[in-house]
């Protein structure tokens, strides 16, 4: 299904989620393919796609993710649209994205990375230290639940789903004492202000690929391959290559607490990971370093690693 070049009569298609932040990343997307190939901003027209993940009419805002089933919570319908045409490409928060695309869609195209970093928010404290035993900590993330019932047993995690204005609405009405947001998207939104500071990856690994863009596309589409790979970052896509196959090789999804940060050192990759029970009970950690050319292999060994010292049933729930 080739496409002709970008024209104001005939736009490229740029399917996305319809809230703040994915509407940020793809006008960055837009602005980055009119600056790399001296394009109008009318020849790009941005979709806003419905998705699952969402719509408050199908899943509560309440309800954990661990109980929608969320291996493409929030791409699916995306995909969906890029594969019967209505879209030319898809612009997708990473850290969302399932390890394997639907046959006919290839995703090779990453942005410059953002800060991975998860950013600490709250109006009482200045940071993970100055919490209190007993008091509350809000998140839909199972990875940041696990992480804080790990380090600080003593502290009560909530649900606290929503997108970024929607937390922060439920943090001023006093559900939680504080939350944790990814620092890119507050970066990308322009309320890194928000944030009481970024919290360092030794107190809680961020999420595998957070703060990366990746560009989705049809396989059959040369034209749109072509308009992408100006804007493919090669250290994004090295570092998310031994991300995401640390996560192929866990099986892992949204639905268990796993953590990744890899970054780049001269001519090597340094990759750090840790797996968590869901109820915080229990904390394995790896890391490694290998050539560049060895990322994705990398990846691959410390998920393997990792599998090799988990007990039997180590994702399953208890009392998370």
């Amino acid at each position: 299904m080739t496409r002709a070049h970008p024209t104001p009569a005939t736009p490229l298609r740029i399917g996305t989620r319809g809230s703040p932040l994915a509407l940020a990343q793809a006008h960055e997307t837009r602005a980055r393919l009119m600056a790399a190939h001296g394009l109008p901003e009318d020849a790009f027209e941005i979709a806003v796609i419905k998705v699952k993940g969402d719509d408050r009419h199908m899943v509560a805002a309440d309800t954990p993710l661990k109980e929608i089933g969320n291996k493409g919570l929030f791409t699916r319908e995306i995909e969906e649209a890029l594969l019967d045409g209505s879209i030319d490409i898809a612009v997708h928060s990473m850290k969302d994205m399932p390890v394997e695309q639907p046959p006919g869609l290839i995703l090779d195209c990453f942005l410059p990375r953002e800060d991975p970093r998860d950013a600490f928010v709250s109006h009482k404290h200045g940071g993970i230290a100055d919490l209190q035993p007993g008091q509350v900590v809000g998140s839909s993330s199972l990875r940041r639940r696990a992480q804080m019932l790990y380090r600080r047993p003593d502290l009560k995690v909530v649900e606290f789903r929503g997108n970024v204005q929607t937390r922060l609405k439920k943090l001023q009405d006093g559900v939680a004492d504080c939350t944790f947001l990814a620092m890119a998207g507050l970066n990308r939104l322009g309320m890194a202000d928000v944030a009481r500071g970024p919290v360092n990856p030794e107190d809680m690994l961020p999420a595998v690929s957070q703060g990366a863009i990746g560009i989705e596309r049809r396989l059959d589409d040369p034209t749109t391959e072509a308009l992408l790979v100006p804007l493919h970052d090669r250290d994004t896509g090295l570092r998310l290559a031994a991300e995401r196959t640390l996560l192929a090789g866990l099986d892992g999804s949204c639905e268990t607490p796993i953590a990744g940060l890899a970054l780049i050192e001269g001519d090597r990759i340094w990759l750090r990971a840790e797996i968590l029970r869901p109820d915080g009970s229990e904390c394995l950690t790896d890391e490694g370093r290998a050539a560049l050319s060895d990322a994705a292999d990398l990846g691959a060994e410390i998920a393997r690693r990792l599998l090799g010292r988990a007990p039997a049933g180590f994702f399953d729930w208890r009392a998370a």
